[in-house]
């Protein structure tokens, strides 16, 4: 496959994913979703595991502790809650505050992997932040506002998550990562089904309609895309992906308005401006990163 349409697919995935996590709102429960997905997901990575010898690498002593780690903030406990916050806030907002997640890498790689940041990071990622903030401006104390509070709230845990899979990476390859993801995000999410269970509030409701938004989750968001993000950065430079992958919000929020669940308004449109130039910009600064001296 040619790397570049790779890139783009991904990014349709990715920029549908708001839109697909409003209607499933009101067929299944958050957690519920994530729990099938990822089941779908350990079904679709199980034979390569098998294939590949790598069961005795997923259940290595020394990788369970980070790998459940992964599983749990990477997919668990992050997916859940910014599915649930659909119940509150629109598509075209979850998107773009989701771009808070590069302010977030900023200060846990400043924090956790000991990269100082240059002055032009920190101005390319207060560019995100002052997007972030100027969408939150608009609806304060509303019901909007809480889901957008949420998604602010839970994006750190994607980037603890990626962290932890960058230290990992010397002695586990992308797709035993991918697996591992899905597979140890399976206890805490059984955990959040039954307690959700318990309490009444489990729903699903089975049709053709939610048949698809659960493939869709496992198979597309949760095996296809990541593997193609990682199949396009392999092949091309990883600043003109990321600014591919980055601009997803773009697609979220003219879906949003196409299907009528949004109506624009002028903060939108500000906040993002301002988080698309801040993540362009930092995509540039990590292309210089990389150029040979």
């Amino acid at each position: 496959m040619n790397p570049l349409i790779a890139a783009w697919l991904c990014w349709a995935i990715i920029g549908l994913s708001p839109i697909v996590g409003h209607f499933a709102a009101a067929m299944i429960h958050p957690v519920l979703l994530v729990f099938l997905g990822t089941l779908l997901a350990c079904a679709y990575f199980a034979p390569w595991l098998s294939k590949n010898a790598q069961w005795r690498r997923l259940l290595a002593k020394e990788n369970r502790l980070p790998f459940l780690f992964i599983g749990t903030f990477g997919t668990a406990l992050s997916f859940s809650i910014l599915l649930w916050a659909l119940h509150y806030t629109t598509p075209a907002n979850a998107a773009i505050l989701q771009q808070s997640e590069l302010v977030y890498s900023l200060l846990i790689s400043f924090l956790f992997l000991k990269e100082n940041p240059s002055k032009y990071q920190i101005t390319a990622s207060f560019l995100v932040l002052a997007g972030s903030v100027l969408i939150l401006t608009k609806d304060q104390y509303s019901a909007r506002w809480i889901g957008d509070l949420m998604i602010i709230g839970s994006t750190w845990m994607l980037q603890t998550a990626s962290c932890v899979a960058k230290k990992l990476s010397a002695r586990a390859n992308h797709r035993l990562i991918a697996a591992a993801r899905n597979f140890y995000a399976l206890p805490a999410l059984l955990i959040f089904v039954i307690f959700a269970s318990v309490r009444g509030d489990l729903y699903f409701r089975f049709n053709w309609s939610s048949a698809g938004i659960i493939f869709y989750t496992g198979i597309f968001k949760y095996v296809l895309a990541m593997l193609l993000w990682y199949y396009a950065i392999h092949k091309l430079d990883l600043a003109k992906v990321t600014a591919i992958y980055l601009s997803y919000p773009v697609l979220s929020f003219v879906l949003s308005v196409i299907l009528g669940l949004e109506s624009p308004h002028l903060y939108q449109f500000l906040g993002l401006a301002l988080t698309l130039a801040g993540a362009y910009w930092i995509s540039i600064i990590l292309r210089k990163q990389q150029e040979p001296l």
